[in-house]
């Protein structure tokens, strides 16, 4: 009986959020910025906006997969759309700073910045290097930070403009493996919740993005350093492609929503973890505090089976 309560539950909340979807803002003739856009995701997303007839400027650090990039986007604009190319570490403050700043003055003021450049190194704690560990906290963490650091004063100038964050499943809850990589993703989500309290006077929107396990080039490169413990953890999620993660990342900041996610698990998330998130309409309040409850239920269902996955690698290990 519990099962059918909490099934038609959710299935009330998917309805409503159908029936409350936002109308999507235009990009025809903005500017969009988008960080790791060479690759995965990112490029992924440009094509999307470039679609739409957005002016396109991808910023990466590899001067061959941006120009390989540039080509593969101009095959979907017309003749008014610029199609930038920026090669730069994000991580470095003054260049990426700098740089930002001249493509707004240059191409044409930036509408929408998305923060796509990231970088998973998986492994136990103990066994993650000095190296590894800078490495991610400057491409996840300050290699989001600085760009919106830049951007922030023209949008507030100009009271518009949209931002996303591109952070993780596990930006809300910690896993086997990911215990760098989590931390910074956590850390994005705190970033996200705050300026977007500071924008709200400004009509300029944040979005966390949640993107699931995504078939991409860099997620080739993460399971090389996956213990067999991640690996069978992440495979309850499914891999999803690049570019349903782009569309449902799109559609969610074009319509101003703070929360973007795929599927029924990350929606079981987004909902337990909503604390002090911001809201869109009080339906959504009502039908999260109904849910909460029950969903913790499902949600200790879940911890458990991660940890008896967990102890089943010990054992064997311990064995063997």
């Amino acid at each position: 009986m519990f099962y059918v309560v909490l099934l038609v539950f959710v299935l009330i909340g998917f309805t409503l959020k159908f029936l409350n979807h936002r109308s999507l803002k235009s990009l025809e003739g903005r500017h969009v910025v988008i960080t790791g856009g060479s690759s995965g995701i990112g490029k992924a997303l440009a094509i999307l906006v470039a679609k739409k007839g957005a002016h396109v400027s991808i910023v990466a650090r590899n001067m061959d997969k941006l120009d390989e990039a540039q080509k593969e986007i101009k095959k979907h604009i017309n003749k008014n759309q610029i199609i930038t190319m920026l090669s730069v570490d994000v991580s470095n403050k003054d260049d990426i700073q700098k740089r930002l700043l001249e493509l707004d003055e240059t191409v044409a003021p930036i509408y929408m910045l998305v923060n796509c450049a990231g970088q998973a190194i998986c492994g136990k704690l103990e066994h993650m290097s000095e190296s590894d560990i800078k490495q991610m906290i400057n491409v996840n963490w300050l290699g989001t930070l600085y760009p919106i650091q830049a951007i922030l004063p023209k949008f507030k100038e100009r009271k518009e403009g949209i931002v996303v964050l591109t952070a993780s499943i596990v930006a809300l809850m910690g896993m086997f493996g990911y215990s760098v990589y989590s931390s910074c993703k956590f850390a994005l989500r705190g970033l996200a919740e705050s300026i977007s309290m500071e924008l709200k006077p400004y009509n300029v929107s944040v979005t966390l993005a949640l993107p699931p396990d995504t078939d991409t080039p860099g997620f080739e490169i993460e399971n090389k350093t996956k213990p067999k413990e991640t690996k069978l953890l992440s495979e309850s999620g499914g891999l999803h492609s690049p570019e349903s993660v782009a569309q449902h990342l799109l559609d969610d900041a074009l319509r101003g929503y703070f929360f973007s996610y795929i599927g029924f698990e990350s929606f079981i998330l987004t909902t337990l973890c909503i604390g002090m998130s911001p809201f869109h309409n009080v339906i959504d309040v009502l039908l999260q505090s109904l849910l909460m409850g029950p969903l913790r239920l499902v949600a200790a269902f879940y911890v458990k089976h991660f940890e008896g996955i967990v102890r089943k690698c010990y054992n064997h290990d311990k064995q063997s």
